[in-house]
């Protein structure tokens, strides 16, 4: 067996065990806020007690829509870094719903094409409020 075999075997169980501790399952993504009014809505109509009564909730952008079928998700979202430094709230995560399509919103996002619009609270709630967008990592829960 030539010096080379064993170096591969171990290159390759080296891979394999950083894949195993790779603990993220988490996926990145963008986020706009926008404001009230938030009803009717894509997924609920004009029923008022789909929003959670901490108001965090969310549109899903066409990424995550899933025709519809991102109705109700709910996703864990933090702030990971935006434009300005300093507009991210440190260590802070918040579990949002989804219950809007960003296509349909009626009031404008802050901007276009993200991957999903907070609503103004929890947009608040990770960030500085005064940003237009921010990047983000999220996952379904």
């Amino acid at each position: 067996m030539s010096r080379a075999q064993p170096q591969k075997w171990v290159s390759l169980l080296i891979l394999f065990l950083l894949h195993l501790l790779h603990t993220s399952h988490a996926d990145v993504g963008s986020a706009a806020q926008y404001p009230p009014p938030y009803l009717p809505t894509a997924c609920y109509g004009s029923d008022s007690s789909q929003f959670p009564s901490s108001n965090l909730f969310a549109a899903a952008g066409d990424g995550i829509w899933d025709n519809g079928a991102s109705c109700g998700r709910q996703y864990l979202v933090r702030c990971i870094s935006a434009a300005r430094t300093g507009t991210c709230v440190p260590d802070k995560t918040i579990q949002i719903r989804i219950v809007d399509y960003a296509g349909s919103v009626n009031s404008a996002p802050s901007a276009p094409a993200t991957t999903m619009v907070l609503s103004q609270t929890a947009f608040g709630a990770i960030a500085n409020s005064t940003a237009k967008s921010i990047n983000i990592e999220f996952q379904q829960v």
